[in-house]
């Protein structure tokens, strides 16, 4: 295995001393010690299960200081510590596997290959041990967390859940620590009055807000909360969603300027509720805590846990809009209450008012797709006490989450998805049957609304999916935004991410971005990354104001290699100036060196009816068949082997000159790593269920990490794109298109950020019915394409 550890803040020794003793390390006595003493002492304090003589005895005698004697014996012969004593101590420490890991005859050799932290001084003075201990304490063990987490885990902190609140939070190398009884977490509900009325009943919308907080708040300590709005999170309405999804099988037609479809829109909000007196104690306990295991480990560090399914859920007023511009002002209304801007009630009918009075007013928000979707949404909204957000997988444009260029786009797995099925599939307020009696009609209506508005026919860019653009926004922010996304996410796709990192890019917030190679996943429990402890310095800072140097100590772009196992590098840009490469297409593939043509190539988009339904409903072999046949309804342009490895970065951009034998049609084009070799694995191993605690006694995580497939293949798609022919200057603008019409256009891929290994070829594969993505009509298209007039360019390649 292979460590990345990104978040170990450089720190003074007395910071180290200081640190070391709030934890109980270091006293008065333990000045007058020897290195040799103090590493035996600290040691000694790692004895949890069984601090007796006893204990302390048989781990002296089981733990292996050298290669042939046990820490029992090198003690009894009062050999001093060296650096290969505790080396080898500390790779049994953190849980490392002898003749797995790490030879007992050389631990150096295991500490360099698996990247723990170095030591930087020989270990034969007190203040070198005070070193060598503090960093060991911040190194990752096995099991992908730090060792002062696993000593967490096994009860290490349970001594300072007595301190006083006035004492709290701790913090060391700038993350926060677990040492709030999770026991003693406080859940309860109160519900936030917005400013709108989205279900027309002539009440301003509530929306209920989830809590939890540790003990202390209620002895004045004033804490930051940490907020997830999740649309999923009261439930979902799945057979619905599927009973609304809409069919693919449809053929792409003609398009003639029209006029867009009108908005839903909603009523002026009425006046506020009158207050019938105010109180500091909820009524209501949260039924279920939502199961976001960042969330769950920030618990018992001292930060508050918010969750909200917003309006058109349960328990909550309103419709769900599909991240229209009301969706995210019942956002923030959460963020206003928890700064002390607006009005919450302790339950939806007595009007009785509750402050969040233990909040110190700084809020980040978290979450995964939709969830980071509307944490990008709130953000760009520039709400007062938003300090950050860490938005995983998020949309920044629901124009390019369904739709593409005037094309009608699935997201990856989901054809047929729209803003009315997403809708339709959150609006719980039907798990209330009584609730939803009253609102069914109306909603009904909105959804019909919505399906007009969205436009499936033209797929079109108009005022419906402008309210849902929150790119225009960007320049509103104010808060720190912290990115993470799939280089394989083929749902939110990777033009979310690159738009909003450009966006930031001249703004004085600061900005990171961590890349890895799952599809639409969480990486907060992953192995080789420490990403947890990334959020911990993260939030610390943001949150706590822990001058923990941050936005220094963190990357601003942290990659994971698609080649290599465990790695993850690090760099300023996705691009970098003066390294594009450009390929013309020729009939002999992509070459960088081509003559002047007048060659075309053809293909044509109809298939046999047989074929055309095996691939309908196996997008797989369709994909499998695209890409390694020669076939007629594809052209395929490759490289020729590459001697070295490459990193392509950036925005790939594909230039064309094509004809289409009707007045309509699309293109399509894959970006391939054509080359057998064994690739990850496309889901992340389970290596430990459960196995990674999250506290003492408290919730746990699955341990994964990406792992080679026993197989190899052959080839690995890596980014894509598609076109309306009608849609070549702007997918709000139709242009005209005839039959045979000659037309150029520029089509930009999904940014990428891929390893491309030496003796690899890159391919570009053109078609046209997408069955994983667009609707497929089946028609009889012959499309030319001008090879001399066409090439790709990818803006960095190094």
């Amino acid at each position: 295995m292979k460590n990345n550890q990104f978040a170990i803040q450089p720190v003074s020794t007395h910071q180290k001393i200081a640190e070391l003793t709030q934890l109980g390390f270091l006293d008065d006595q333990t000045d007058q010690l020897t290195a040799t003493e103090l590493w035996y002492h600290f040691l000694r304090h790692t004895m949890l299960e069984n601090p007796s003589e006893a204990g302390w005895h048989t781990f002296l005698t089981q733990t292996l200081a050298t290669s042939d004697l046990t820490l029992a014996e090198c003690r009894a012969q009062q050999r001093p510590v060296s650096r290969h004593m505790f080396q080898l101590v500390a790779l049994q420490l953190l849980a490392f596997e002898v003749d797995v890991d790490y030879d007992p005859a050389h631990p150096d050799v295991a500490w360099h290959t698996i990247q723990l932290p170095a030591l930087e001084h020989a270990l034969d003075q007190p203040a070198a041990i005070i070193d060598a201990w503090y960093l060991l304490l911040c190194t990752h063990t096995k099991n992908g967390q730090s060792f002062i987490d696993a000593l967490t885990s096994r009860g290490f902190l349970v001594p300072l859940y007595q301190l006083p609140a006035t004492q709290k939070p701790l913090f060391f190398n700038g993350k926060a620590l677990a040492v709030f009884d999770p026991t003693r977490l406080i859940n309860e509900v109160v519900y936030v009055e917005t400013d709108l009325d989205t279900d027309s009943d002539g009440q301003r919308d509530l929306i209920k807000v989830e809590i939890t907080r540790p003990a202390e708040t209620n002895d004045g300590l004033q804490i930051p909360a940490v907020y997830t709005a999740s649309p999923y999170n009261q439930g979902t309405n799945d057979a619905w969603g599927e009973k609304l999804t809409h069919s693919v099988a449809t053929k792409l037609t003609h398009k003639d300027p029209q006029q867009q479809p009108d908005i839903p829109a909603f009523p002026t909000p009425t006046s506020h509720r009158s207050t019938q007196g105010e109180t500091t104690t909820a009524e209501e306990t949260v039924h279920q805590q939502a199961t976001y295991t960042l969330n769950n480990y920030l618990a018992v560090r001292g930060f508050a846990i918010i969750y909200s399914a917003g309006i058109g859920t349960k328990d909550s007023d309103g419709f769900q809009t599909c991240g229209s511009p009301e969706q995210t002002l019942a956002t923030i209304a959460v963020i206003e209450w928890l700064n002390g801007q607006r009005r919450a009630f302790t339950n939806r009918t007595d009007q009785i008012e509750i402050s969040a009075w233990w909040c110190s007013g700084n809020v980040a928000m978290t979450g995964r797709s939709y969830l980071g979707t509307l944490a990008t949404a709130a953000a760009t909204t520039g709400v007062t006490g938003l300090k950050t957000i860490i938005s995983e997988a998020a949309i920044s444009s629901w124009y390019d989450y369904y739709r593409e260029n005037g094309l009608v786009m699935a997201p990856g797995g989901f054809p047929g998805e729209d803003a009315d099925v997403l809708a339709a599939e959150t609006f719980s307020r039907t798990k209330n049957v009584g609730d939803y009696h009253h609102v069914q009609t109306a909603f009904n209506d909105y959804l019909q609304q919505m399906a007009r508005a969205m436009d499936r026919a033209t797929g079109n860019y108009n005022d419906f999916w402008r309210q849902r653009n929150y790119r225009p926004n960007i320049k509103n922010i104010q808060a720190d935004i912290m990115m993470v996304h799939g280089l394989n996410d083929w749902n939110v796709k990777l033009n979310q991410v690159k738009s909003l990192w450009d966006g930031l890019a001249d703004l004085p917030v600061a900005r990171k971005l961590v890349l890895h190679q799952g599809q639409h996943i969480y990486i907060n429990a992953f192995r080789s990354i420490d990403f947890t402890d990334i959020v911990n310095l993260w939030l610390s800072n943001k949150l706590w104001q822990v001058d923990n140097h941050a936005n220094d100590v963190l990357p601003d772009l942290i990659t994971q290699d698609n080649v290599v196992p465990e790695t993850w590098t690090s760099t300023d840009q996705w691009e970098q100036p003066g390294h594009a490469r450009q390929w013309q297409l020729t009939t002999d593939g992509l070459r960088e060196r081509a003559a002047a043509t007048t060659d075309s190539v053809t293909f044509n988009d109809q298939l046999p009816v047989d074929q055309f339904q095996t691939f309908s409903r196996q997008p797989t072999v369709w994909q499998t068949a695209l890409v390694t046949t020669n076939n007629a309804f594809s052209c395929q342009f490759k490289t020729p082997q590459f001697k070295d490895d490459l990193l392509l970065q950036g925005t790939p951009e594909l230039t064309v000159s094509l004809t289409a034998s009707a007045d309509h049609g699309m293109l399509s084009a894959q970006l391939v790593d054509y080359g057998t070799a064994r690739r990850f694995n496309v889901s992340p191993t389970m290596l430990n269920r459960q196995g990674l605690e999250l506290g003492y006694h408290w919730q746990k995580d699955d341990l994964r990490e990406f792992t080679l497939a026993d197989r190899p293949s052959d080839y690995h798609v890596i980014s894509f794109g598609h076109i309306n022919l009608q849609n070549r200057h702007s997918s709000a603008q139709i242009d005209a298109l005839a039959a045979g019409q000659r037309v150029a256009l520029t089509l930009k891929l999904q940014p990428i950020f891929h390893h491309l290994a030496a003796g690899h070829r890159l391919g570009l594969v053109l078609f046209s019915t997408d069955f994983g993505m667009t609707v497929r009509g089946n028609e009889a298209i012959t499309y030319r394409l001008e090879l001399g007039e066409s090439h790709l360019v990818i803006p960095t390649v190094r």
